[in-house]
């Protein structure tokens, strides 16, 4: 399998790392030439500035989108319609409706598309979703998420609902397995020219809710979620991947061993486009985390909760 991948900065570092060492990285992509070229000679693969060029002139199965999120859409379009597999970090488009568009068009084409929520694959996630599913500790009513940190730097075209919040967002639809019917958020800016800091609450059926709390203001790195059952209360680190689970009489810390989430996510994409294994983030469910934030925003400017029927 060939794979390539059209943006080098920031996050997707990472992404050719874990390309490479799969084997399947055959060349990357950056309008940054220098950069393009420096990872291009890095990782011994072919190296291009121009999206029409590596279109023109590579093989290869699939692309990897790790750009800013303003250009997601007009790269996978012109992915999809070159007949290639997509894989986007999250968000999946700056606009839901251009996220619809291109998940209509890779259904289309009969195209495998996903998006970056990689807490699904973080342990930290993934054991409270066997316990959610099994009713291990009774029902799941609560979920309250806390992600907090100074602003990365290479984040320049979104606020912290765009870049931060989605994790969350996608996280509680996950674990919830169903979208919200309400959302209710209040965000506000101190140091950045985008909001800085945001409280969102999605409303799902049945009265069960999610209190998510994200900013760029404190300097300590926090990344957890606490899931309220009838049973327990689940305290999970998504950084540390512990999880602590509290009974009425015990305290119990299940043994987990620590994975990297990002090769899983990657794993798992290569396995949907050889028909190995399904996808894990559909491209519906990355339109509708988008919908969620433009409700969140929404909100947050007009103060009143806006209501949402998402399929």
């Amino acid at each position: 399998m060939k794979i390539v991948q059209i943006g080098t900065g920031g996050w997707g570092k990472n992404h050719t790392r874990i390309l490479s060492q799969l084997g399947v990285l055959s060349a990357v992509c950056d309008t940054n030439i220098e950069r393009s070229k420096e990872y291009g000679e890095k990782y011994s693969v072919k190296h291009y500035n121009s999206l029409e060029d590596l279109i023109k002139f590579e093989e290869f199965d699939g692309a990897f989108i790790v750009t800013p999120t303003s250009t997601h859409t007009e790269i996978a379009t012109k992915l999809l319609e070159a007949k290639k597999h997509v894989f986007v970090e999250k968000p999946m488009t700056y606009k839901s409706e251009d996220g619809q568009k291109i998940a209509d068009l890779a259904k289309k084409n009969n195209l495998v598309l996903t998006c970056g929520y990689i807490e699904r694959f973080n342990p930290a996630v993934d054991n409270v979703k066997k316990f959610v599913k099994e009713k291990k500790y009774g029902e799941l009513v609560m979920l309250e998420f806390h992600r907090e940190n100074r602003m990365p730097l290479h984040i320049k075209d979104v606020g912290i609902i765009y870049d931060t919040s989605v994790h969350d967002i996608d996280t509680a639809n996950w674990l919830f397995d169903d979208m919200p019917q309400v959302v209710f958020a209040r965000s506000g800016r101190i140091n950045h020219e985008h909001e800085d800091f945001a409280s969102i609450m999605l409303g799902y059926k049945n009265d069960k809710v999610a209190i998510i709390s994200s900013n760029w203001i404190t300097p300590k790195r926090v990344r957890t979620f606490t899931a309220v059952c009838t049973d327990a209360i689940i305290t999970s680190d998504f950084i540390s991947q512990e999880i602590k689970i509290e009974k009425k009489e015990e305290t119990e810390i299940p043994r987990s061993d620590k994975q990297e989430p990002l090769l899983l996510e990657i794993q798992s994409f290569l396995g949907a486009i050889e028909g190995k294994n399904n996808l894990i983030v559909s491209s519906q469910q990355a339109v509708n985390v988008t919908k969620i934030a433009e409700a969140a925003l929404l909100s947050s400017q007009k103060g009143i909760p806006i209501y949402l029927d998402l399929k």
